[in-house]
């Protein structure tokens, strides 16, 4: 693992695969991964296969939200029960969260993709610009946990 990394790159990476034809769930995944250097197996990516479209297309959460919570408990999350460790990723989450809510209005994919249609290059642009932003926010609260 490596705390080294390029936020312009990381973005970058998390567009191209996006455009490339992972969604937004695996796109915020894959690039943490990559950017830092992390052992984890595309069984993680898969694992995300299911957000996209707010749950299979079902509009709930957003799946670039969904995909940076992933990374955050990949992270600080509990591997045994009982764990403490889960408050503070409960406390991350929710910080993910709440910046995506500020930046975006809300977590639900149907309200950002409300009035575009589905294969219209100005969703794909709005999700793309989400994709980013959200990569970028996870980064940054991995790095700066990680450095305490």
């Amino acid at each position: 693992m490596t705390t080294d990394i390029s936020m312009e790159q990381l973005k970058a990476d998390a567009v191209d695969i996006f455009h490339k034809g992972f969604a937004c769930s695996e796109s915020v995944i894959y690039a943490i991964r990559k950017n830092f250097d992390l052992d984890l197996s595309d069984d993680a990516i898969a694992m995300s296969s299911g957000f996209p479209w707010g749950l299979g297309g079902g509009g709930c959460i957003c799946g670039a939200l969904a995909g940076g919570a992933m990374c955050i408990g990949y992270f600080f999350g509990r591997r045994t029960p009982g764990d403490p460790s889960i408050q503070t990723c409960f406390a991350l989450t929710k910080e993910l969260h709440d910046f995506f809510c500020e930046s975006y209005t809300s977590p639900c994919c149907r309200i950002q993709i409300h009035g575009y249609e589905k294969d219209a290059p100005e969703r794909k642009a709005k999700c793309t610009d989400i994709v980013s932003g959200t990569v970028e926010k996870t980064a940054e609260i991995i790095l700066r946990e990680l450095r305490k």
